[in-house]
């Protein structure tokens, strides 16, 4: 695929439609979800999508960091959800670090299976957590720059919360 990002992230990545709907809330700030026939409201760096209109994955080079092994998984499950449900899937992060799993499909799509996306989306949250939770963490880590030994502080306090 040509390393074209932001004509790549213009055509995976800023649809126009309707809204979406949320498939649940991230816990401690991990992963969340989307689904719907709608564009990114909210500033968002993506990671990597998938679309089966035009048969393609992204990555973004910017994480070039990420252990070959992690790419590989996140480009077989951008593929393989596509290739099930349809549509456009995006792994994103927020401002601050959260990951987001994105599914959209376009207006006239008629083939797109919402509620199977949506489904989906919380299936690939659940199984791949530890993948997510990593990934949130090397973000805040390498691109956020924020300190590691406050970081595993902040995480013994969530997880002596529970």
């Amino acid at each position: 695929m040509p390393q074209e990002a932001g004509v790549v992230e213009e055509v995976f990545f800023a649809q126009e439609a309707g809204t979406a709907q949320e498939t649940g809330a991230a816990p401690h700030g991990g992963v969340s979800g989307r689904v719907g026939r709608t564009g990114m409201e909210e500033t968002k760096i993506v990671l990597c999508g998938a679309s089966a209109y035009e048969q393609k994955y992204y990555f973004n080079e910017r994480f070039n960091g990420i252990p070959e092994s992690v790419k590989e998984e996140l480009h077989i499950i951008c593929v393989l959800f596509t290739e099930e449900v349809g549509g456009v899937f995006t792994i994103a992060f927020e401002e601050d670090g959260n990951v987001v799993l994105e599914t959209e499909a376009e207006e006239e799509d008629i083939y797109y299976d919402e509620v199977g996306s949506g489904l989906l989306v919380g299936e690939v949250r659940r199984n791949r957590q530890d993948l997510f939770e990593a990934l949130r963490l090397y973000y805040r880590i390498f691109i956020l720059k924020e300190n590691i030994p406050d970081l595993l502080k902040e995480d013994s306090i969530n997880d002596s919360g529970d």
